[in-house]
Parts: C-alpha cells; sequence; structure tokens
C-alpha cells in the first residue's frame, strides 16, 4: 500500500493573450502585486496559431510566458485561475476580453494548465476549475499530446521551459 504524502511545490506559470491596444502592464502590475517576482520570461511574441481569440479580441494579438520565483502548493491552482477569471472580467470592454489569462504550474514532470471547461482529459480540482497535464517530461525533453496546444509545442518554448524545469530538479537532488 502506498502512504500518502504531499507533493513537492512547484513554480507559477501564466500564459497570456492580448490585443495589442491592451496595456499589457497593467497585468503584470496586480499579477506581481499578488504573486511577487516574475521569474523568468518567454515572449511577448505574436499569435499566430489560432484565430480563436479573434472574434472576441480582435487580431494583432501578442503572447507572453512567464514564471514566478516563489514555489506554490499544487492545491492553490483553483483559486489562482479564479482570480485570473477575475481580472480577464474586470478589464473587459463592452463584455468583451481585452487579455486571455490562463494560469498553471510547472513540476519537475509536467506543465498543468488550469480551465474552466470540463473534457475527457481534464479533472476537476475545484471551485468551477479543472486541470489538465498539458505537457510532461520523460526521456530528457517535453513531449505533448494530441490535447495540447500549438504554441506549447514549439521547440522555443519547450527550450525556456527547460530553464524553468532546471531549479526544481536541481532543489530535489539536494
Amino acid at each position: 500500500m502506498g502512504v500518502a504524502q504531499n507533493p513537492h511545490k512547484v513554480l507559477l506559470f501564466f500564459a497570456v493573450t492580448w490585443n495589442q491596444s491592451f496595456d499589457i502592464n497593467e497585468i503584470h502590475t496586480k499579477l506581481d502585486q499578488r504573486f511577487g517576482n516574475r521569474d523568468r520570461t518567454f515572449g511577448p511574441i505574436a499569435f499566430s496559431w489560432t484565430e480563436y481569440y479573434e472574434k472576441e479580441m480582435g487580431n494583432n494579438l501578442m503572447k507572453e510566458y512567464f514564471t514566478y520565483s516563489i514555489p506554490i502548493e499544487r492545491e492553490s491552482l483553483a483559486e489562482i485561475k479564479n482570480y485570473s477569471n477575475d481580472l480577464e472580467t474586470g478589464f473587459a470592454r463592452n463584455g468583451k476580453r481585452q487579455v486571455n489569462i490562463d494560469p498553471g504550474y510547472v513540476a519537475r514532470d509536467k506543465l498543468v494548465l488550469a480551465s474552466t471547461k470540463d473534457f475527457f482529459h481534464r479533472i476537476y480540482i475545484g471551485d468551477g476549475i479543472f486541470a489538465e497535464v498539458t505537457l510532461h517530461y520523460r526521456k530528457g525533453r517535453y513531449r505533448f499530446f494530441s490535447w495540447t496546444y500549438p504554441d506549447f509545442r514549439d521547440g522555443d518554448f519547450q527550450k525556456f521551459l527547460e530553464i524553468v524545469r532546471a531549479p526544481l530538479v536541481r532543489d530535489l537532488r539536494n
């Protein structure tokens, strides 16, 4: 029989998509006030993998990915997703979002994203929020699933995750 134990802490991760007319620094300020210092950043880059957000947010979208330096408990993800949803709503104009904020976490063996949408590969974690393993780390590299978003499959993004992951692995060895 296995013995229940608390998992290792993880690094808070955000993927943020916004219309270029929106001042992303407002989101940075709100998130930094709540979660501390951003640690690593990838982007901003032009978001061109899908047209999913264009009807609501317009075209010429940008995307940025970043982590925070203070490790978090995994069970805080639902609360963080609800907070990011409140930010999106607060910055909406005429009922349309100007920014999409997707929180998650980086563990030594996976990248997990939070969602309000249920699907076969997502697990309910409470407070109306689901979580999915978007990428997993195996045999020296990140690997994706059929549901992994195209931008998360990108080699340069995965190199960024390697840098983010390194201290987690090092800390477990010590």
